[in-house]
């Protein structure tokens, strides 16, 4: 006799509370899986409890939460069939202005966090010849001016899933990287209050150099996540890629997200500069001059 335990499998969701991460954890679970839902507060996990989802107190960058998932999941007869690391921050501001501990912040919960919860969860994955998807961004191939911190920690995570599926592949876990384009989550708007955070801190020298570049790059954000992909339908890539047999290695979520990937192939740096630009330059304050 086939047992529950046998036929549903386990899946990991970080960074779950809100957003993409908390739809996928629904997706998942109403695709049968059970989901283990990363979530840094109780009254998160009170809105996330649901069938097929069981919240987690998870921050990925403290070790002993790291831990208790680890052991959690060894307790589980079930199989660990995928990790979604899906947690993150959105940090923007200018290299020169943006302080050390800000860019310590950004790779330690978009880069490093990540690479923990993945170091302590993969004996579970090879057990149980699972898959590792790694949510990046269209900022992991492309770095617009002021996304120098997010898309650094992007870039490395691209390049750390590359090398993990090298590594593991031989030994049947599959790792699939998903860059979504602009989603309609809260994300964006705590990035852009982020950035009037860090901008209210700049010198007078440093407003001028800059102030209306992370003026202009906030009205972009929120124009291009108001066009966006809602966050059940990043969900739903994020599901393929959990879910199909044999996946891609790379999966974009959203029109903007393949147009950019196809124009960054087409077009030299310098060209692509100056595209960005323009695009930027629509969102200027009135009277500023666009770079």
């Amino acid at each position: 006799m086939t047992t529950s335990s046998e036929i549903q499998r386990l899946i990991v969701v970080t960074g779950a509370s809100t957003g993409v991460g908390a739809s996928a954890a629904r997706e998942l679970a109403r695709q049968g899986f059970h989901v283990l839902a990363g979530v840094r507060r109780d009254r998160d996990a009170d809105v996330i409890r649901s069938t097929g989802i069981e919240p987690v107190i998870l921050d990925i960058t403290k070790s002993e939460h790291v831990e208790a998932l680890a052991a959690r999941v060894a307790d589980d007869p079930r199989a660990l069939h995928a990790l979604v690391n899906n947690a993150g921050v959105q940090v923007n501001a200018p290299v020169e202005v943006l302080p050390m501990t800000e860019w310590r912040r950004a790779f330690e919960v978009n880069l490093f966090g990540h690479i923990a919860v993945t170091q302590a969860l993969l004996p579970a994955l090879l057990r149980s010849k699972g898959r590792v998807i790694n949510i990046s961004s269209v900022g992991g191939k492309f770095a617009m001016a002021t996304y120098g911190a997010y898309a650094g920690a992007k870039f490395a995570l691209e390049a750390v899933s590359d090398s993990l599926r090298r590594e593991v592949a031989p030994l049947g876990v599959q790792v699939v990287v998903v860059e979504p384009g602009g989603v309609r989550t809260e994300m964006a708007a705590r990035g852009v209050e982020t950035a009037n955070h860090l901008a209210a801190q700049m010198t007078p020298e440093q407003d001028e150099r800059y102030g209306s570049l992370v003026q202009a790059n906030n009205k972009l954000m929120t124009s291009g996540t108001a066009s966006g992909l809602t966050a059940d339908a990043a969900a739903r890539v994020i599901a393929r890629a959990v879910t199909t047999r044999r996946p891609r290695t790379r999966y974009t979520a959203g029109r903007d997200a393949a147009l950019i990937m196809r124009l960054g192939r087409m077009l030299s740096d310098r060209t692509l500069d100056r595209v960005l630009a323009a695009n930027l330059r629509r969102h200027y304050p009135k009277g500023a001059v666009g770079r």
